[in-house]
């Protein structure tokens, strides 16, 4: 993958403003959450859209902050949702973009619906976004 003229994670574009709201949305997921933050090109395998997101919260505080954080975020950078489904349980919040899906779990429906197994046939794409570590971790 190529970088910009900051080191940022470029893709081929086949939407390269769409591409931008991808990483606005990855890295706004990111700085709210401790669990890992996966951006998935599933352009190639379903045609629908071109890339996931996915993360999750450990409650449905910190999803439902996970969730207003990508949005606004999104918004900043010029994109705008189509549609927000499954935020009044914030379970599993998806947030449909049109060109990209971010899909925001409960850290426990995350493991148990597996969307990175499920789509294990998808590449996932570098990006700069720095997961905090949880209080407490060692840092090596």
């Amino acid at each position: 993958m190529a970088t910009g003229a900051r080191g940022a994670p470029r893709e081929p574009a086949r939407g390269a403003l769409s591409f931008e709201h991808v990483l606005a949305a990855a890295r706004a997921a990111a700085a709210k959450s401790h669990d890992e933050t996966v951006i998935l090109d599933v352009g190639p395998l379903i045609g629908i859209t071109d890339y996931f997101v996915v993360a999750s919260g450990r409650n449905d505080r910190q999803v439902r902050a996970i969730v207003d954080e990508v949005s606004r975020r999104v918004r900043q950078a010029g994109g705008a949702e189509r549609r927000t489904e499954g935020l009044r349980e914030a379970r599993w919040v998806l947030l449909d973009y049109g060109d990209f899906v971010v899909h925001v779990f409960d850290r426990h429906e995350r493991e148990y619906y597996g969307l990175e197994r499920l789509w294990s046939d998808a590449r996932r794409v570098p990006f700069d976004g720095v997961v905090a570590e949880p209080a407490g971790a060692a840092s090596t």
